[in-house]
């Protein structure tokens, strides 16, 4: 994947968990889950909004380009 999701790091660096994010932002803890272990095909603006503004971090902190183009899956 391309987008390489650091949102566990910034959890732990701002002490919460991954429940009390949940309750704040208002999203299923397997919502999260997806999202942090970088196997979400996508994600709302509005629920990054939310995410960043409970951390108190910027998109760039949970969210990194790593460089490469990621392969479309109906490639032939």
């Amino acid at each position: 994947m391309a987008i390489k999701v650091y949102l566990e790091d910034v959890l732990k660096n701002k002490g919460m968990t991954s429940k009390e994010l949940c309750a704040l932002v208002g999203i299923t803890e397997a919502n999260l889950s997806i999202l942090r272990s970088g196997k979400a095909k996508g994600v709302r603006f509005g629920t990054i909004n939310k995410i960043c503004y409970y951390l108190e971090c910027d998109v760039g902190d949970i969210l990194k380009f790593d460089g490469e183009m990621e392969a479309e899956e109906n490639e032939d």
